[in-house]
């Protein structure tokens, strides 16, 4: 009986320590992200450091420029959703090399978007101009799609 108390003390240390340690890595990673946030979604920080997920836009960043009458393409995606995993590879280079400053909006993090942009599933790519919305494209899409969906719009 005292072998088994001893097993189940030492398992529970062990496990509490892996917990201390998954959890500090995590917020290590969460430091001077582009988010501004103190914690961010397992999914998010996994993407920290992938180039595709570069290039972030904040919520109070895309208000300004909307506000501002400026023109913005707009890719709303989630880090947990396999079709903006399956697209990002497709659209990011694509709009790169078609010149396109693509900014990535990233409703795990940050909700308020869902509701504020009507969108309805990820992957969206939106376009603003003057500080509206003209044109979007929803889904996983073809390059070919894309292509002529960022063509009529530049």
């Amino acid at each position: 009986m005292k072998k088994i108390i001893i097993f189940l003390g030492i398992i529970i240390v062990l496990f509490g320590a892996l917990a201390f340690i998954t959890n500090y890595s995590n917020s290590e990673k969460s430091e001077d992200n582009p988010y501004g946030k103190e914690s961010l979604e397992q999914g998010t920080i996994d993407q920290l450091d992938d180039p595709l997920y570069q290039n972030q836009i904040l919520p109070e960043e895309l208000e300004e420029k909307l506000s501002n009458e400026e023109d913005v393409f707009v890719y709303f995606y989630s880090p947990d959703c396999i079709h903006c995993q399956n697209t990002s590879p497709v659209l990011v280079p694509l709009a790169e090399e078609m010149g396109i400053d693509l900014k990535k909006y990233n409703l795990l993090e940050f909700e308020q978007g869902w509701p504020d942009y009507g969108i309805e599933s990820t992957p969206t790519v939106v376009k603003f101009e003057d500080g509206k919305e003209v044109d979007r494209v929803v889904g996983s899409q073809s390059e070919e799609t894309f292509t002529r969906w960022i063509e009529s719009n530049k």
